[in-house]
């Protein structure tokens, strides 16, 4: 017969800690929050110290009878929500409804879903952390008042259903000054001399280095050829040498930010998918025989630090498996880069790393198997021996001029046996950049030329931010925390701030109009470093160092007199839709054009009594290899993906996720498509096993 019940958030979760604690325990989901602030009304009471006003959320009646049901029946009530602030308010509020005793031990906590932490957990209970619920309340109030009281005034000046935040607004405001910075970017032309040669039989590239002793950037086609006409048809000799050995250290394991990062480089997911991925992970997955396990720990974090178990169970692991050599000589620690940093909780890693990726990979469906991959592999090489690398800088003059070979060769693998971390221009494994081969080279030795090359290239704009970089960018500037980083990218494009063009974030119409009136109005609001002080508040709450009423008020009353000017000042915009030449089939009214999460798209105007809509078609110019009879165009899948196929669809069912190219293999016939990698866009067959070699890409300084 149970004595306990046991509530945590979700049915994934109650399932894997019930087989854990055996029959003595109850263990049922609250489905989430059971309680938040009413969506009709701002439900804060500001002069009674901000005051939240809380209601049952709609939908949850049956959970909370079963709940209250369930608890009457137990000797003891658990609440083992997540270990974090929101996990904290739902056992408070849990704790609240079901009238469990202030004084009473009855939370429970643990950083993994494995048999042995969730059994360690409940020996030591403990009260309810007031501090950690009164960093939450802050937030949700802080959200409410700024979201409350300024979207109202956007309805009534730009257009309804629009909405501000904190977060929210300083993210579409980095896309917005992004691309305003792009538009002032003016390119400055520069140029490169590579000189292919050929030494002790081997080719090999120098790059244009100095004149006559002095380092020179080449600026214009007529200083190429001043360097061109004072080579001559010389002869390359080796004047220097330069050995040493380079030790490259590993990444450190993930964090939130890190791993929506990687995820996106590395698999292409979006921050939501991964945590929605990395959520399932953490809860439990049937392993068979095993049973259900938590196959990480907890997703939302900003730690580095790894416990001294597990930093144990890594050492034997990598020492059996790779050898000695392979891990160093003391256990690694990772020190905190955001001074921020809450440090509530552990890396992300593995619960267990005996538990290899590949031997689980049945179990699993192949979004949680490349995930779970990438944070086994992270990990493990977290914990490895540095990778040692020989680098080789050989100096060749020809005359007066000096050309510079760089090279390097892999002596000791170390952690990049296991992973490499990508870079944000390219998710290819970059253990090939530290490969780079020069034959051996000594002082005199003479480098005969193959080819001279001069290349023109123009200084890059700084890029659009892709999901990744924002993310980077947001962390760095102390903007938002774990939690919030993935809601805050989806509310920006669901508001139609921003679209996403070829992956990368670009600012709407509406949202620069919006993004124009905070400046003006609300510039503390768009500050960034207005904003990290907030969250630096909202972490001094949780710490228990400040009152939660005092951090509202100082915010509220300067906001307050901000909203006052801003209601008799700003001025109504009116937003007039651009009309096209296209015919409503339906009602004979034109096609306008709107912005939605995902780009343009044409919608009648005869809206509301006419809602009809249609993409707007972008003609490849491409024949349907398929039906031979139709043209390839460009679509978007329901969540946003380019993708190509036959206007022809449904009679042809044609399509690719590469673009098409107009001309045909040269070798057979077939269809030629775009594909892209580090270096670069490449043609590629899709029949054969043609491929034109990579168009490097102009790289920004």
């Amino acid at each position: 017969m149970a004595d306990s019940l046991v509530i945590v958030e979700s049915p994934a979760k109650a399932k894997t800690i019930s087989k854990y604690l055996g029959s003595k325990y109850i263990v049922k989901a609250s489905m989430g929050h059971i309680r938040d602030l009413p969506k009709s009304q701002i439900g804060v009471e500001v002069k009674k110290n901000f005051e939240p006003k809380y209601i049952t959320i709609r939908g949850k009646g049956s959970v909370l009878k079963e709940l209250k049901d369930a608890s009457k029946r137990v000797k003891k009530v658990y609440l083992a929500a997540d270990p974090d602030r929101e996990g904290e308010a739902i056992a408070w509020h849990l704790a609240h409804y079901l009238e469990l005793s202030d004084q009473d031990a009855c939370r429970v906590v643990f950083n993994e879903i494995t048999k042995q932490a969730v059994k360690d957990a409940f020996k030591t209970p403990r009260k309810i952390n007031q501090d950690l619920v009164n960093a939450q309340q802050a937030r949700r109030i802080l959200d409410r008042l700024v979201g409350y009281k300024i979207s109202p005034l956007l309805w009534k000046k730009v257009k309804k259903g629009l909405s501000a935040g904190r977060v929210q607004s300083v993210a579409v405001k980095l896309i917005y000054d992004r691309e305003n910075e792009i538009k002032a970017f003016e390119p400055e032309e520069y140029w490169t001399i590579t000189a292919k040669l050929a030494a002790n039989k081997s080719d090999f590239e120098a790059k244009f280095y100095s004149v006559n002793g002095e380092k020179k950037e080449l600026k214009s086609q007529s200083e190429v050829n001043e360097v061109l006409a004072l080579l001559g048809g010389s002869d390359f000799v080796v004047s220097e040498v330069k050995e040493k050995e380079r030790l490259r250290n590993p990444s450190p394991p993930f964090i939130t930010s890190s791993l929506q990062q990687e995820a996106a480089r590395k698999l292409n997911f979006r921050a939501a998918k991964t945590m929605s991925v990395a959520q399932q992970l953490y809860e439990g997955i049937d392993l068979g025989s095993e049973g259900t396990v938590g196959l990480i720990t907890y997703m939302r974090t900003d730690s580095t630090r790894i416990s001294p178990v597990a930093q144990e169970e890594a050492k034997e692991y990598i020492t059996g498996k790779y050898g000695e050599a392979y891990y160093p000589a003391e256990p690694r620690n990772y020190v905190k880069k955001n001074a921020n940093a809450q440090d509530a909780h552990e890396a992300i890693r593995p619960s267990s790393v005996l538990r290899e990726p590949e031997s689980i990979k049945a179990h699993l469906s192949r979004d949680q198997f490349r995930l779970y991959k990438l944070v086994w592999e992270r990990f493990v090489a977290s914990q490895m021996a540095s990778a040692v690398l020989d680098t080789m800088t050989v100096d060749l003059n020809a005359g007066p001029v000096v050309f510079r070979a760089v090279g390097s060769k892999i002596k000791f693998h170390g952690f990049m046996k296991v992973y490499v971390e990508s870079s944000d221009e390219g998710a290819a494994d970059a253990a090939a950049d530290d490969d780079k081969f020069l034959p051996p080279l000594k002082q005199g030795d003479e480098a005969k030329p193959q080819a001279i090359d001069p290349k023109q290239h123009f200084t890059q704009p700084p890029p659009r931010y892709t999901e990744a970089r924002l993310v980077k960018a947001l962390e760095e500037m102390g903007i938002g925390r774990p939690s919030t980083y993935a809601p805050t990218l989806e509310t920006i494009q669901k508001r139609g701030y921003v679209a996403i063009e070829e992956k990368k974030f670009v600012p709407t119409e509406l949202g620069e109009l919006v993004i124009q009136q905070m400046i003006e109005f609300f510039p503390e609001i768009l500050d960034v470093e207005f904003t990290a002080h907030m969250e630096e508040g909202l972490d001094h709450i949780e710490e228990g160092k400040e009152d939660w009423v005092r951090v509202l008020s100082e915010f509220y009353d300067s906001f307050e007199k901000r909203l006052e000017v801003a209601e008799e000042e700003m001025e109504k915009i009116e937003i007039q839709d651009e009309v096209s030449d296209e015919i409503c089939e339906k009602c004979g009214n034109h096609f306008v054009y709107k912005m939605g999460r995902f780009g343009k798209f044409l919608a009648c105007s005869g809206f509301p009594d006419c809602r009809n809509t249609k993409p707007i078609v972008k003609d490849t110019g491409v024949t349907c290899p398929s039906c031979h009879e139709g043209k390839i165009i460009e679509r978007r899948s329901k969540k946003g993906r380019i993708f190509y196929g036959c206007d022809r669809y449904p009679a042809c069912e044609f399509v690719s996720w590469d673009k098409p190219v107009e001309q045909p293999c040269p070798k057979c016939g077939a269809l030629l498509v775009e594909k892209r990698n580090k270096s670069g866009t490449f043609i590629q067959c899709v029949s054969c096993d043609f491929k034109e070699e990579a168009k490097e890409d102009d790289r920004e300084d």
